[in-house]
């Protein structure tokens, strides 16, 4: 094989045919046995097999793995699937693309060739990196990091695989991009070829949580079978303009449909632009329809090109943390919260933590038919830098209660000792700053050029776009990153004496939720089939939910800001909560810390809807 410059581009691949691209991971900890079930399903075999193993959350754990075990740093789930099933992947031609390499992809491709040449296997393994910017971080101004991560795009992941990759792991790349390289590299794509990245982009991102793409963490899981059946995983089959086919193996458990690919569609993004290192993608654009049987077709995805700076995932050691929860039983609840939180209080002042947060859960129904009923729990978060002062002084404390504090006084579980919680902030560096680095399993190595932001021109097959461009706003809080967005569209106003019944918002309504650093997001969009009373309910959706209207149905967010993005070829909006979980999921002290279920609270709260849309 010829010598690689650092200059070179990614060659084309084919350019016609359909690449099928399937995913057996949405998060380190998901089935192991799921990459097995991938390949030996279904009776079309995959062209890849990709996983995504990392989140925010995800490179802390990575990062305190380090501080242990300097040899460590990726996802060791991963490497216990290949070891399964490296030589089943090989027989079958189904290359593997994966995330897994965390903050240590070298490490993880040194243990991918132990695996191969214990096994007598020839793998051709490469791995890409450039993300890691921790021992930059004050020169690049984000300040003491425990892991600093740049989001780096597909192009690395495409030339590792024109190369003859048959595995590719990579550091911190986007979601999407374990998707849009195997695309990249079967269709030849140009980095300005928006409409087909941005095509890819929303395919990976549909595809990238496994199993949310076939029913799981499906509000409207009362349409599925709901047996032991394990759920399938998702496969994208992507044509050469950036349109694709959401499917899954036949027989698998679950469902492909409009509504659970909306729901991927619609988790953990911010507005109707979806920022990433390759292009910019519009949401608002996307239009889903029905392909046959688990068969959802997504088509007209619209892409422009991506923002200037590279987003940086920035995990700091934040402390420790310790809590307890106390059981309140029967009578005067309220009292009883009262008194055990000034005792305790005061008991702490000699020596107060830098953070304490309380919560008391729902009140128990009057004459309650078990004790269990009868009570709620009252939860208490300690927060400090040191460990000492959130430990032994803390729980001794609440425990020496025991006897002295009000009727019915016990705890759900022993005290435990303090655990070390981390603080994720995003961060952003020039492009300029970043040197994307493929590794090849013969010694070569490929730096990626860098894509300048100088208004390139479009591909001559790519048409141009229709309509004026999007209002482009800058948030505070993206420190120079331009954000495109889009002001929802109107919707029809209903007549304030129009007769209106009031019901919870999910009789028609589904939701998905999750985390974006401390901010919310929550999809909101109307179920069903298509026809006129959904188009109906889709407007008063689009009208009823505004920032003020969020506000009331999450008291949390009553002095926070809320945006709200319509989506109407998707049927419904989409909401973003700043700063609701605080400084990220792992310092958070909120109930449900990475905003999971708040979409389904949401669709249990109370509002007035017309009649004719019941």
């Amino acid at each position: 094989m010829a010598e690689v410059s650092a200059g070179s581009t990614v060659s084309a691949g084919s350019t016609t045919g359909t690449v099928r691209i399937g995913n057996c991971s949405g998060f380190y900890g998901d089935r192991l046995s799921a990459m097995r079930e991938m390949l030996e399903g279904g009776e079309q075999s995959l062209d890849y097999l990709t996983g995504d193993y990392l989140a925010e959350l995800t490179m802390l754990i990575l990062g305190k793995d380090r501080l242990r075990d300097p040899s460590l740093g990726y996802a060791r789930t991963f490497l216990t699937q290949v070891t399964d099933c490296l030589a089943l992947a090989l027989d079958r031609g189904v290359r593997i693309v994966a995330n897994a390499g965390g903050l240590n992809p070298a490490g993880l491709a040194a243990k991918l060739e132990e695996v191969a040449a214990s096994q007598g296997l020839a793998a051709k393994i490469a791995w890409v990196d450039g993300d890691d910017l921790a021992p930059r971080a004050a020169e690049l101004g984000l300040g003491g990091a425990l892991t600093a991560n740049a989001y780096l795009g597909a192009f690395g992941i495409a030339r590792a695989l024109e190369e003859g990759a048959d595995i590719v792991v990579t550091g911190r790349v986007t979601d999407a991009s374990v998707v849009v390289g195997p695309a990249i590299a079967h269709h030849g794509w140009s980095r300005t070829a928006y409409d087909a990245l941005a095509g890819a982009v929303v395919a990976g991102h549909i595809v990238e949580c496994g199993t949310q793409a076939t029913g799981g963490n499906f509000s409207g899981f009362l349409e599925l079978p709901r047996d032991a059946t394990p759920l399938g995983f998702p496969i994208a089959e992507i044509d050469a303009d950036g349109s694709f086919v959401v499917t899954k193996h036949p027989g698998s458990g679950g469902l492909v449909s409009l509504d659970t690919v909306t729901a991927q569609l619609m988790y953990e993004v911010q507005s109707t632009q979806y920022l990433g290192p390759d292009v910019t993608a519009d949401l608002a654009s996307v239009r889903l329809s029905d392909d046959g049987p688990d068969r959802v077709r997504v088509s007209d995805v619209r892409g422009s090109q991506p923002p200037e700076q590279l987003k940086v995932c920035v995990n700091e050691l934040g402390g420790f943390r310790n809590q307890m929860e106390f059981v309140l039983t029967g009578l005067d609840i309220d009292a009883k919260a009262d008194w055990v939180r000034t005792q305790l209080e005061s008991r702490l002042a000699e020596q107060p933590p830098a953070s304490v947060s309380w919560s008391l859960g729902s009140r128990p129904a009057p004459d309650a038919d078990s004790e269990e009923a009868a009570s709620c729990l009252l939860r208490v978060v300690v927060k400090d830098p040191s460990g000492d002062v959130v430990g032994k002084p803390f729980s001794a404390a609440a425990v020496e209660l025991a006897l002295a504090s009000y009727p019915g006084f016990t705890l759900t579980a022993p005290p435990g000792k303090p655990s070390p919680y981390g603080v994720y902030r995003p961060a952003y560096v020039d492009r300029g700053e970043v040197e994307e680095t493929v590794h090849l399993w013969d010694g070569r190595t490929v730096v990626i050029p860098e894509f300048r932001q100088a208004q390139p021109p479009m591909d001559e097959a790519q048409p141009p776009m229709d309509e004026a461009p999007p209002r482009v706003v800058e948030p505070a809080e993206t420190t120079g990153v331009v954000v495109p967005t889009v002001e929802p569209p109107a919707a029809a106003a209903y007549a304030e004496d129009t007769p209106t019944r009031c019901v919870p918002l999910g009789t028609f309504v589904h939701a998905r939720s999750g985390d974006k650093g401390g901010d919310a997001n929550v999809g909101l969009w109307v179920g069903g089939e298509r026809g006129e009373l959904r188009d109906r309910r889709v407007a008063w959706l689009l009208h009823v939910i505004t920032a003020d209207h969020v506000r009331r149905l999450v008291p949390e967010a009553k002095d926070l800001d809320v945006e709200v993005f319509g989506l109407p070829n998707l049927g419904g909006v989409n909401v973003l909560i700043r700063g609701l979980l605080g400084e990220g999921v792992a310092a958070s002290t909120r109930f449900d810390p990475q905003a999971k279920a708040l979409g389904e609270w949401l669709r249990s709260r109370s509002v007035h809807v017309p009649e004719d849309l019941l």
